[in-house]
């Protein structure tokens, strides 16, 4: 009994895992980004524009413009902004959305381009691990070009904020890192915890190809 009763969880956990990867059309991953390209962020702060460069980091690029290509980035929180370092994004309101993607992550690619102001990155936390979280650098982070750790080298810069860095510099970041310690709960509950927990936080409402 307790071997069926195992073999079934075991077929569960692939099922649902299978599921999950299904919410992703193989066709998206197969978009490959053009060689320059400008993105508008519309937030409740005001809007922003980037240009993203695909030779600077080309796994990582292709799959920014997968993202916003797919509306990935609709209603998504500035969940971690810390003055004069950074600002992060990138977790969506649906766990499932989140699951699926994080199924996919980036091969990783060496530093190109150097993590200046206004920049922004993949973050990630050991190899093999960026998908679809992101930071915009607040200053000249060039440490971040070397960073060693969990056997893998800097944060690969993949666009910069061409216009609107005042709007960047606005999000609201009272609350610091806290948010950020919290990332197990906002990948389950989404916006709804976010919400309640940190009222205050700035949203991106939707971003999209720009000519």
């Amino acid at each position: 009994m307790k071997s069926f009763t195992y073999s079934f969880l075991v077929f569960l956990i692939i099922i649902t895992s299978s599921c999950s990867k299904k919410i992703i059309k193989e066709k998206w991953l197969k978009k490959e980004a053009p060689a320059v390209f400008k993105a508008r962020f519309e937030t409740t702060k005001g809007n922003f524009d980037i240009e993203a460069h695909r030779e600077w980091s080309p796994l990582a690029v292709d799959r920014l413009y997968q993202l916003i290509s797919t509306d990935f980035y609709t209603d998504i929180a500035f969940y971690r902004v810390v003055p004069n370092f950074v600002v992060q994004f990138g977790i969506h309101d649906n766990a499932d959305l989140n699951k699926a993607w994080s199924s996919y992550k980036i091969a990783d690619e060496t530093v190109k381009k150097s993590n200046e102001e206004g920049t922004i990155a993949f973050a990630r936390g050991g190899k093999r691990t960026r998908d679809t979280q992101l930071f915009i650098n607040l200053k000249n982070n060039d440490r971040l070009d070397s960073l060693s750790y969990s056997n893998v080298t800097g944060f690969p810069v993949i666009a910069k904020v061409i216009d609107g860095m005042d709007v960047v510099k606005a999000i609201y970041n009272g609350y610091g890192e806290k948010p950020g310690r919290k990332q197990d709960s906002i990948q389950k509950l989404g916006n709804s915890y976010l919400k309640s927990a940190f009222p205050k936080l700035d949203y991106i409402k939707k971003v999209y190809i720009v000519d």
